[in-house]
C-alpha cells in the first residue's frame, strides 16, 4: 500500500495483483470500468480480491499511465533481423492487449543514430519507450533515467533499467547440455559481441554445460563475431577449414548457425552427419532449412507481455523479468561418427 496526499494509505494495482497471483496488466484490465467485463474465473478472483482489499480506481493515476497519446515507441537496430521483427509484433500485439498502439523506429548499430531516433519518438509524444538496442555500453538508457522517461529494454539489460528478456544463461546451457548428450566432447562456439548481454550469457551458459561435463573449452574453440548470417559464414570457414574440425558447434543466434551451415556444406561436411550444429531464437527459417535447425526458442510474446507489465506498472529499479527459453531438437543435431 501506499500513502496518497492526504497521508492516507490506499491500495494499487500492485497490491491486487500480488493478493490475485495474476499480473499488474491482468488487474488494470479486469478493473478498467470502460470496457466490458469479463466474466472468467480470473476476472472474478480479481474483482473479489479488489474487494476485499478496498480497492477504488484512481483516475488520475489511471489516466496518467495511459498517456496523452496511448502509443509506445519501439527502438531497434534494423527490422532486415528476424529477431527484430519478431520481437516487434509481439511487442505490438502486447500494446494491443493493452490498448496502445505501438511505433518503431530503426537507429542500426551507431549512437547518433539511436539519440536521434529516440529523440523523433519522443517528439510525438509516446508514453515510454521500449528499446531493443543491444550495446551494454549503450548510454541512451542512464539518460532516459536521468530524464524519468519510462522505459524498459528487452532481449538484453544493462542489470540498471527494468528489463525483460529470455533467460540466456539458461539457453547457452540448455544448447550445450544438448550436445553433450548426444555424446559430443569437442564442441566449438560461435558467440555474438562481446558488448552484449546475450552474447556473455549465452556463452556462459554453454562453458557452465561443458565445466559440468568436464570438458575443457580451447581459446582456439571460441568466436566472437556479430550476429548476421556473413558473420556465421567466416566464423563457419575459420572453425572448419583446419583437419581438426570439432564435432559440434554451438551457435548464439540462428543467424550464425545458418551461416555455419553454409560454411559446412561448402566445404563438404553436411550437417547432422558429419557435424552437430545448434542455433538460438528459433526464427521460422530454422525449422524449413533442407536439414532443419535444432534451436533454442525464445518466447517472444511472453518477454513482450513481461515489458508492458514493467513499463506500465510500478517497477523497482533495475527490475529484470527473465522467461524460460526450450530447447527445439531438429535434424541437425546427432551422435558424433
Amino acid at each position: 500500500m501506499e500513502l496518497g496526499p492526504t497521508g492516507r494509505h490506499f491500495v494499487t494495482l500492485r497490491d491486487v495483483a500480488e493478493a490475485s497471483g495474476v499480473s499488474i496488466s491482468t488487474v488494470s484490465r479486469v478493473l478498467d470500468d470502460r470496457t466490458p467485463p469479463s466474466r472468467s474465473e480470473t476476472a472474478q478472483r480479481v474483482r473479489q480480491v479488489a474487494e476485499a482489499l478496498g480497492y477504488r480506481r484512481n483516475i488520475f493515476a489511471s489516466n496518467l499511465r495511459r498517456g496523452a497519446t496511448a502509443t509506445i515507441g519501439v527502438l531497434v537496430p534494423r527490422l532486415t533481423d528476424a529477431v527484430m521483427a519478431l520481437m516487434f509484433e509481439a511487442l505490438e500485439r502486447a500494446a494491443r492487449r493493452q490498448g496502445y498502439f505501438a511505433v518503431v523506429a530503426t537507429c542500426g548499430d551507431d549512437p547518433a543514430e539511436e539519440s536521434r531516433a529516440t529523440e523523433t519518438l519522443l517528439d510525438r509524444n509516446v508514453d515510454g519507450l521500449i528499446l531493443a538496442t543491444a550495446r551494454l555500453d549503450d548510454a541512451l538508457p542512464a539518460s532516459l533515467r536521468q530524464r524519468s522517461i519510462p522505459h524498459v529494454l528487452v532481449l538484453r539489460t544493462d542489470r540498471v533499467s527494468p528489463s525483460s528478456l529470455g533467460d540466456d544463461e539458461a539457453g547457452g546451457y540448455l544448447a550445450t547440455r544438448h550436445l553433450i548428450d548426444l555424446g559430443h566432447r569437442d564442441i566449438a562456439i560461435v558467440t555474438g559481441p562481446w558488448f552484449t548481454s546475450s552474447g556473455q550469457d549465452r556463452q556462459h551458459g554453454a562453458q557452465r554445460a561443458l565445466l559440468e561435463a568436464g570438458i575443457e573449452l580451447p581459446p582456439n574453440r571460441v568466436i566472437s563475431t556479430g550476429y548476421g548470417v556473413d558473420d556465421g559464414i567466416e566464423a563457419g570457414r575459420q572453425i572448419l577449414g583446419s583437419d581438426e574440425r570439432p564435432t559440434a558447434i554451438f551457435a548464439a543466434n540462428d543467424n550464425l548457425a545458418i551461416g555455419v551451415v553454409s560454411a559446412a556444406r561448402a566445404l563438404g561436411v553436411i550437417p547432422g552427419e558429419h557435424l552437430s550444429v545448434v542455433g538460438y531464437n528459433d526464427i521460422p527459417l530454422a525449422s524449413r532449412l533442407p536439414t532443419p535447425l535444432t534451436s533454442v526458442h525464445t518466447p517472444f510474446d511472453q518477454i513482450a507481455s513481461a515489458a508492458f507489465d514493467l513499463l506500465l506498472g510500478e517497477t523497482e529499479p533495475g527490475t529484470v523479468r527473465t522467461t524460460l527459453p526450450t530447447l527445439i531438437p531438429r535434424a541437425s543435431t546427432a551422435p558424433p561418427r
